[in-house]
């Protein structure tokens, strides 16, 4: 019987290791699986890289990680916060963590790249920026192109509405952002969810993430802190 469920947040970050490179679902604090991200912080694993589209706004669970000084580096879109200066900021300045800067569009092929296992491909985004050098240029048609590289995770972190114990995932609208395609882009996918409910209770045609993209899930019915 395939039951991906486990008990509690504990059980669903066990295995998550120094140096890991999560995949962090969510735009914002939306769709961030900010109860996995306090299991990690829980945890005690350091040196880790986050790939997310933003880092921190200042008051959440990253910035708490970044505090704590568990974060060695970070891949995103947008590093700063909406409300000015945070963690980020301070410790960017003082040299004390990486930043990867990479455009939103180019993030989420990157991860759909390593997801489809596909060796890379060429975009004019970035193309004549700094974000271009040392990559490979290609003039395709009369226009510069870049050539990134597919980006793959050790853990993808996911925050899904409900599922089932299948693993089967929906999503709340817009929330979903990243999350089902950083689903497939790592060795171990760990889903919280709002709700478990019965197998057959999903509409399969509003399944967004089939199962066979995840290997742990657990239920967060009150989730108070993104």
């Amino acid at each position: 019987m395939i039951d991906k469920r486990v008990k509690c947040i504990a059980d669903a970050v066990a295995g998550v290791r120094d140096g890991d490179v999560l995949l962090v679902g969510g735009f914002g604090t939306s769709g961030r699986p900010a109860a996995l991200l306090a299991g990690v912080l829980e945890l005690g694993v350091r040196d880790l890289t986050i790939v997310a589209n933003n880092a921190t706004i200042g008051a959440d669970i990253v910035g708490d990680l970044m505090r704590a000084g568990r974060i060695r580096k970070m891949v995103c879109s947008f590093p700063r916060g909406l409300q000015g200066r945070t963690i980020f900021d301070e410790l960017y300045a003082a040299g004390k963590i990486e930043l990867e800067l990479v455009p939103q569009g180019t993030l989420a092929e990157r991860i759909r790249a390593g997801a489809a296992g596909i060796g890379g491909f060429f975009t004019r985004t970035a193309a004549g920026t700094r974000l271009a050098e040392g990559k490979e240029t290609r003039i395709i048609d009369g226009q510069a192109y870049v050539l990134e590289a597919p980006l793959r995770g050790d853990v993808a972190l996911i925050k899904g509405l409900r599922g089932d114990r299948w693993g089967n995932l929906v999503y709340h609208r817009g929330a979903r952002i990243n999350n089902p395609v950083m689903a497939g882009a790592a060795r171990l996918a760990i889903a919280q969810v709002s709700e478990i409910v019965e197998l057959g209770a999903l509409d399969p045609e509003h399944i967004v993430t089939p199962g066979n993209f995840i290997d742990r899930l657990v239920e967060v019915p009150h989730e108070e802190r993104t």
